[in-house]
């Protein structure tokens, strides 16, 4: 790709390049585009996209419909709830997969190709010292009733936090100060001779 290139731009590229018949395509806020959603419906595949403020008439939809349905305790069973503990940690988690048809209206809906649900994720972390809280939405082509939208959503997420870890604590990426001129360009051609040693002078160029 070159320099200029985003996400955007290189999404459809690759999907080209992919046999999707029969997947399921798992994007975050910037993929969450008409056109790679129809992109993904025509090659027989199916999308589960996350909805952001990007989409601010959607997204606001989304949510005012969800804070009032809480409000007011007319929220559905979620189809999943589980409890976990690890990391230091307790989380909760609860999944709702909406039909369309479940939204009195949704702005633009038609123009998402094979649109079918809308997808509630609520977390709440519980560590020693705070407890978070958040509530993310989706849009998928998968029908509500599909088990396989929690299970990709929570895939998309560990393969995400797998990558950060990886980074962030084999590569020490957030230790690199790094971050002007060609250098940052130049660092990710090297790897370091071991997992324990991020020092600059432990670094050799890849074979």
């Amino acid at each position: 790709m070159q320099d200029k290139s985003n996400e955007i731009t290189a999404i459809p590229v690759l999907l080209e390049l992919l046999d999707l018949s029969g997947c399921i395509v798992t994007l975050d806020a910037m993929g969450t585009q008409k056109t790679i959603a129809r992109q993904i419906h025509d090659a027989s595949a199916d999308y589960i996209l996350s909805l952001k403020l990007n989409h601010p008439t959607l997204f606001q939809q989304v949510e005012q419909w969800f804070q009032q349905a809480h409000l007011e305790g007319t929220l559905p069973t979620p189809r999943e709830h589980t409890t976990e503990s690890g990391h230091h940690r307790i989380e909760t988690r609860m999944v709702w997969t909406l039909p369309v048809s479940a939204f009195a209206t949704l702005h633009q809906a038609d123009e998402w190709a094979g649109l079918q649900s809308v997808v509630i994720v609520e977390r709440t972390r519980r560590l020693w010292n705070k407890t978070t809280h958040e509530v993310q939405f989706y849009l998928s082509s998968l029908p509500p009733e599909s088990p396989q939208i929690a299970t990709a959503i929570r895939q998309h997420w560990g393969i995400e936090n797998g990558l950060h870890w990886t980074l962030d604590v084999t590569f020490g990426e957030d230790a690199c100060r790094v971050r002007s001129l060609h250098a940052p360009h130049n660092l990710s051609f090297v790897t370091p001779l071991c997992c324990q040693c991020t020092q600059s002078c432990c670094w050799q160029t890849k074979s």
